[in-house]
């Protein structure tokens, strides 16, 4: 087939094991006809033609695939030998299996298997109080931890001998607040993704890939086996469309609304940061007939991706330094 045609267009997956499996194919059929490279992260109709109206040349992916070859041709040397070391050394009474990549996972989850398990939890104890100026309450936590609980209760009895716990509202020394700034999270990469999935509703790391592969074949979501949390300017150009698209959202719509009216933050936004494939994002095709399961990780998809262009949350932390009596309490609200 590859001599019967002028050229050759390459759609495997855009990145790095496709582009070796490709390469592979062709330098063993030894090959010369020139290649032009498809490089999509969506399966829309509309991604597919501006890929095709934008196909890249084939130099422009040849350290890709020379990493690619270089991982294969380590995993299997380091794997062909080790094991054979390992189970040598062992006595060969059987196959010791090691590898570039499984061996240092399992060591890391050994790791913190053993942390686990050793794990003592310690106990400590905070003051708290609540005060109430013309109705309105103000609820503080003491900055100090105490381990001992008598050191707390022996405070905790100070404050509660005085009358009314702190009488006139008690003594403030000092009043300082500063304001504190949260940036908005990143976008979601697959392991985000299955993290959350699993801390909001049980799902498995299998079970999250298979609905999100899922709504990538029915053309919802962007690539789902992605290790970065960035997008690139290039796709950031489509996200104020995206949003505009998600404004009859049930759940999200308001969001949606808010977003149009402000400018997006760009913290998710760096190109470098790119890895085979940009983080996961919504389409922009609207889904239909969904399973409760499918419905829950596309709205993941969806509110991370309104969340991470929202602006920095700004907080107000305030310290107040308050005496009662002899009892000096720093709090923190």
């Amino acid at each position: 087939m590859f001599d019967e045609s002028t050229e050759i267009i390459v759609a495997t997956d855009a990145g790095r094991k496709g582009e070796l499996i490709f390469r592979y194919i062709y330098y063993f059929l030894k090959c010369k006809k020139p290649f032009k490279r498809l490089w999509i992260s969506s399966q829309t109709d509309e991604a597919i033609k501006e890929g095709f109206r934008n196909l890249k040349p084939d130099t422009d992916y040849d350290t890709l695939f020379n990493s690619a070859h270089c991982r294969s041709e380590s995993d299997w040397l380091v794997g062909m030998n080790a094991i054979q070391a390992l189970s040598i050394s062992a006595g060969a009474r059987s196959v010791l299996s090691l590898g570039r990549v499984q061996t240092p996972t399992l060591a890391m989850i050994c790791s913190r298997y053993i942390e686990t398990k050793n794990f003592v939890p310690q106990l400590y104890y905070q003051l708290g109080i609540q005060l109430d100026k013309d109705g309105q309450l103000f609820k503080a936590v003491s900055i100090a931890n105490f381990n001992v609980k008598e050191e707390a209760q022996a405070l905790f009895d100070k404050i509660e001998d005085v009358p009314s716990g702190f009488p006139n509202g008690g003594k403030i020394l000092d009043v300082e607040a500063k304001p504190r700034k949260e940036p908005p999270p990143l976008l979601h990469d697959l392991s985000s993704l299955q993290k959350e999935a699993n801390k909001r509703k049980g799902y498995t790391a299998d079970q999250t890939l298979n609905l999100l592969q899922n709504s990538y074949e029915s053309k919802l979501v962007s690539y789902p086996r992605t290790g970065s949390r960035y997008i690139g300017d290039d796709v950031y150009a489509g996200v104020p469309q995206l949003i505009s698209q998600l404004t009859t959202h049930p759940e999200f719509g308001k969001s949606a609304e808010l977003l149009q009216t402000v400018p997006l933050n760009k913290r998710s936004v760096n190109g470098k940061k790119v890895t085979d494939h940009h983080a996961i994002l919504p389409t922009g095709v609207t889904p239909q007939g969904l399973s409760s399961e499918r419905q829950v990780i596309y709205d993941m998809v969806v509110a991370r991706m309104l969340e991470a262009f929202r602006q920095e949350c700004v907080k107000e932390v305030t310290k107040i330094t308050m005496e009662s009596g002899s009892v000096l309490l720093p709090m923190e609200q």
